[in-house]
């Protein structure tokens, strides 16, 4: 579960998840929910692997969201399931998606950077509660 909150000229986007996985998976989820104004229409057709290295939950969440958004900026590529697993070096991931296609998928808004103010990993228990602000 996800909820974008105002920041200034920037956007929050606070994620609760049972898991630190799904965490992550719901906050790449938010990530293009924010680009695209018609997320649910991404088809399923490619899967696309990423590994980031990090110890660091925080930074690994920042560099996630980074590397969502730098492959769409750089490949035009939009993303719409996840599968995240953690490893001693890092994270390991398969996301799927298609070519994105501004007829079908339209544009929300404009993310410049995924930003380090706000940046907030933790574990509540029985929850993780994630916060990031992205500029706009």
């Amino acid at each position: 579960m996800f909820e974008t909150f105002d920041h200034t000229a920037d956007l929050g986007l606070r994620i609760r998840a049972e898991s630190l996985e799904k965490l992550f998976e719901e906050a790449a989820s938010a990530l293009f929910s924010v680009i695209l104004e018609n997320p649910k229409q991404i088809s399923s057709e490619r899967s696309f692997s990423f590994r980031i290295e990090g110890s660091r939950n925080d930074e690994l969440l920042l560099d996630w969201l980074d590397e969502l958004l730098f492959k769409f900026a750089s490949e035009h590529v939009v993303l719409c399931s996840f599968s995240v697993q953690f490893t001693e070096s890092g994270l390991n991931a398969t996301s799927w998606g298609e070519q994105y296609r501004p007829d079908i998928h339209g544009f929300g808004e404009e993310i410049k950077a995924i930003t380090y103010h706000g940046l907030k990993v933790e574990n509540l228990g029985d929850m993780w509660l994630g916060e990031i602000i992205v500029d706009l």
